[in-house]
């Protein structure tokens, strides 16, 4: 079953680009921090001044693409997104986000140390007019190296 597999998979990574379409079908693509993955839903932070915000608020639907650098397999999850920006469930996600952007700064810190790398920029921050993109798994497609495509519908 491929859920599983993506749901471990995305666990392991900070960033996940992000792709959306405007009502005119112009595409944009953009990093987004990754904060969670709870049963099908995947949970991720973006800026309210940005393309994705504007595209998801008129279109909301999206497609999360990344690679497994082990087995050089691509994935695509694409299903509707919902915007969060107060209430419970925001709040639960905004302290989620804070403690693995502790837990991200400090790993970026002490690698940076240990390579003895200059970095004007350890820390991920939250965005001060942030919002929780909400996407529910509704397909995922594994992209195999030599091109295969398997799909399945969550």
């Amino acid at each position: 079953m491929l859920t599983e597999k993506i749901k471990k998979l995305l666990m392991a990574r900070e960033f996940v680009y992000v792709a959306t379409a405007n009502p005119d079908g112009k595409p944009n693509a953009a990093p987004k921090f990754l904060v969670k993955v709870e049963q099908n839903f995947i949970y991720l932070i973006d800026y309210v001044s940005g393309k994705t915000w504007e595209n998801i608020k008129v279109n909301p639907r999206a497609s999360i693409s990344f690679i497994d650098n082990e087995t050089l397999t691509g994935y695509q999850v694409n299903g509707p997104v919902d915007l969060i920006s107060s209430g419970p469930e925001f709040n639960e996600i905004i302290d989620e986000v804070q403690e693995k952007q502790l837990s991200l700064t400090v790993e970026r810190i002490v690698k940076g140390v240990q390579r003895g790398k200059k970095h004007s920029n350890f820390e991920v921050a939250l965005p001060e007019n942030g919002v929780v993109l909400k996407m529910k798994m509704e397909e995922i497609v594994e992209i195999s190296p030599t091109g295969k495509l398997q799909r399945e519908k969550t």
